[in-house]
């Protein structure tokens, strides 16, 4: 079982989808039995917000109605285990969460989930790259988030039902990922 990635099976795959298109090649290329399972956002990738959240209630970026349906991590370790002891040998999920969210009502989600007024604030894509640099992102990086965000400006995401067919239950909604992690949001809470 191989922890990949969906962008792997993007147009243009970018940084990260090319990392994991070598591995995956890599363990075609070996002859074992393979799973590949390919989650798209994390919703874990938005604990990048906490220190702006920590730090006031503006949360900074670019393309605010950019729509993605970002999976718990939870739920990509509940397929995993389900790929490893059931054998889904040559399969590759994709697994999404079960909600096509933009960041905007992300951040309205865990504002409910702290108690306390947030909002998002666009930027320009100069100044948010500047923002990410600044935080040790790489560049690649950054520019293939701002190119992939401002492919989703406006655009509902897809919604793969993966999660709830191979493990026999919901996948969490981005609303009780946000419950189970406030504290991480909201220094009063610790």
């Amino acid at each position: 079982m191989v922890l990949s990635s969906a962008s792997v099976l993007a147009e243009t795959a970018g940084f990260i989808g090319e990392q994991h298109q070598r591995l995956d090649k890599a363990v075609l290329d070996s002859g074992l039995p393979w799973t590949f399972v390919r989650p798209g956002a994390f919703m874990t990738n938005d604990l990048a917000w906490a220190p702006q959240i920590g730090n006031g209630a503006v949360v900074r970026g670019v393309y605010g109605n950019a729509a993605m349906a970002p999976v718990d991590p939870r739920d990509i370790a509940a397929v995993a285990v389900h790929a490893l002891l059931e054998q889904h040998v040559g399969e590759a999920p994709v697994l999404t969460g079960p909600q096509s969210l933009t960041q905007i009502e992300r951040v309205r989600i865990i504002a409910d989930a702290i108690g306390r007024p947030l909002r998002f604030e666009e930027v320009p894509p100069e100044q948010y790259r500047e923002q990410m640099l600044h935080h040790g992102m790489l560049a690649s990086v950054i520019d293939q988030l701002i190119v992939g965000l401002a492919a989703r400006d406006g655009k509902a995401a897809d919604i793969s039902p993966a999660v709830e067919e191979i493990t026999g239950r919901q996948a969490f909604t981005y609303a009780q990922w946000a419950a189970h992690r406030a504290a991480a949001f909201d220094p009063a809470m610790v």
